[in-house]
């Protein structure tokens, strides 16, 4: 009986509305356990931000949420003076900062997106498990795992057999007219989105990147050929978009 009362005990701080030491133990493991399984499927996609990047951004999201509650909780006894939300507030807009390190801008192609929004999102479930919102953070858990991995399933099939791609031509003059190298493209029924021109006037060129969508059966190889013998072409690079 004596285990089982506390165990009721302990179940009885977890839940308390009070801060105290099982609660906030059992909260911090908690966001870790939450953290570290968003992380797991961004690593399992290549990205840099892992197990152990998620996990700490949920554990100190859950430690703000904590210290938040604590100060007024203590110093002003839940009074008006007390603002349990003003240090959790700041939780979200600094999550920015690591957000925008997560995203990787490569003339034109951007990378990185996915995982800013999936750090903030952990944020935000930290500050949940801080608030006690159990349900909430586990449910908000689950369905970024159903988001990054089932809705990545839907829009591959959505958009099967049209690729994304990022063409860069690198020429030794001056473009001021890039239509020339937009027929190559119709010609070979590869549709652009949109361009980007960069000019070197110390070196006289100029770097153009095609933001294109083409079928996977598109034979690029022939495509560079055509437009490497157009002459001044100095050279040529395709790269797959990548958002993620």
């Amino acid at each position: 009986m004596g285990e089982v009362f506390n165990l009721e005990n302990l179940w009885a701080q977890v839940n308390a509305d009070d801060v105290n030491i099982a609660g906030s133990v059992f909260k911090l493991l908690l966001s870790m356990v939450l953290g570290a399984m968003v992380g797991l499927e961004r690593r399992h996609k290549g990205q840099i931000a892992g197990m152990r990047t998620f996990a700490l951004i949920c554990m100190g999201a859950t430690l703000a949420m904590l210290v938040s509650i604590y100060i007024p909780e203590q110093l002003f006894g839940w009074t008006e003076n007390g603002d349990p939300g003003r240090i959790a507030a700041q939780v979200i807009s600094g999550i920015g900062f690591l957000g925008a390190g997560a995203i990787i801008q490569m003339k034109g192609s951007v990378r990185g997106l996915t995982t800013a929004a999936g750090m903030w999102m952990t944020a935000s479930i930290g500050l949940a498990v801080g608030a006690g919102m159990y349900v909430v953070a586990v449910t908000a858990s689950v369905l970024i795992i159903l988001v990054l991995t089932l809705l990545e399933l839907c829009e591959k099939r959505l958009f099967k057999g049209r690729e994304q791609k990022i063409v860069r031509l690198k020429v030794d003059y001056i473009v001021k007219d890039a239509s020339p190298f937009r027929q190559f493209f119709s010609k070979h029924n590869v549709h652009i989105s949109d361009e980007f021109l960069r000019y070197d006037y110390t070196q006289e060129t100029t770097i153009i990147n095609f933001m294109v969508r083409s079928h996977d059966k598109t034979d690029f190889i022939k495509l560079f050929d055509e437009i490497h013998g157009s002459g001044n072409v100095l050279s040529l690079t395709l790269t797959n978009e990548v958002n993620n």
